[in-house]
């Protein structure tokens, strides 16, 4: 149940509303996943995908890292991230959405070191667009994804610490995944996610935005690197208590299937954006919700593998 407080303020009240909206808007998959926990962790969720969310929007906002605007968002950058060190250490704040997000902080006991190592990884999108190669695209994603599977961690509850570098490996899926199908979307900011020396390795170019068999084959490969961070993940499922797991396990699969429509398309991530329709993520939830939690159909990888042989 939610604290009396909480209950209580009409401000965070409205906070929680609009973290909620936000996250149905632009997090569809987690979304769904969230609707099968408790009220109260579902809230704490939507505050920490909706922080991330303003971040991400401020780096990825139309022209904001061209020469003439990245001063100007680096500075948006610095005052979100101090006003947020603010409200999380009990500051007062009119904003509804920050101080929802503070609430779930405080209350879940999430780490502040989480929090710089993200907004870290936030402020190295202005100055960095691209990545020599996988252990240099590890290090950005650690904070940008790795980290994000750390903040959770005390939302969903775990029955083990064993849980710690599944829901690490689980962010940095979700994360090649968005940069797989965004591949095209990040070419129109300036930025290319998939590692500079697997493009050399497979003579692919995205620059060209062509489907081409240099292309096909590069991205088979990346594809595969991702599954195997989603078997690695799915180490984790069991060690959290049921509604987590079922919760994890909705979201996990949705967002893997993206792959399947990757592939589906031909490898094509450059004409339009590969997704999973909404009846199919309604359908997922329900079928997770009485069913339970699917559980792992193959052995995962060691935590300290990365690399795929191809």
């Amino acid at each position: 149940m939610r604290s009396a407080a909480a209950q209580s303020d009409p401000l965070l009240s409205e906070g929680h509303r609009r973290c909620a909206q936000i996250t149905r808007r632009y997090g569809t998959t987690y979304y769904w996943g969230t609707l099968l926990l408790p009220p109260e962790r579902r809230r704490h969720v939507y505050a920490v995908y909706t922080l991330c969310r303003l971040a991400d929007d401020i780096v990825d906002d139309e022209g904001a890292t061209t020469p003439a605007h990245v001063a100007t968002t680096a500075t948006r950058l610095h005052e979100l991230a101090a006003t947020f060190r603010r409200v999380t250490d009990g500051e007062p704040t009119d904003d509804p959405v920050l101080a929802a997000i503070g609430h779930s902080v405080r209350a879940c006991g999430i780490a502040d070191e989480c929090f710089e190592r993200f907004f870290g990884a936030m402020a190295r999108d202005l100055t960095t667009t691209t990545y020599e190669t996988w252990d240099d695209l590890l290090g950005y994603m650690d904070g940008s994804a790795a980290v994000i599977g750390e903040m959770m961690l005390p939302v969903l509850q775990p029955r083990s610490t064993r849980a710690l570098e599944p829901a690490r490996a689980l962010g940095l899926a979700f994360q090649l995944t968005n940069f797989l199908r965004d591949v095209g979307e990040d070419l129109g900011r300036g930025r290319v996610y998939v590692p500079q020396a697997d493009l050399r390795r497979f003579g692919a170019d995205p620059a060209a935005r062509r489907v081409t068999p240099e292309w096909r084959e590069l991205m088979r490969f990346e594809v595969e690197r991702n599954r195997a961070l989603y078997r690695e993940a799915d180490a984790g499922i069991p060690l959290l208590p049921s509604a987590s797991a079922r919760c994890v396990s909705t979201a996990r699969t949705l967002y893997a299937r993206i792959l399947d429509r990757i592939e589906a398309r031909d490898y094509d991530v450059f004409t339009d954006r590969a997704r999973v329709p909404t009846w199919h993520k309604a359908a997922l939830s329900a079928r997770v919700f009485v069913l339970g939690p699917f559980q792992p159909a193959r052995s995962v990888q060691s935590a300290n593998s990365r690399e795929v042989t191809p």
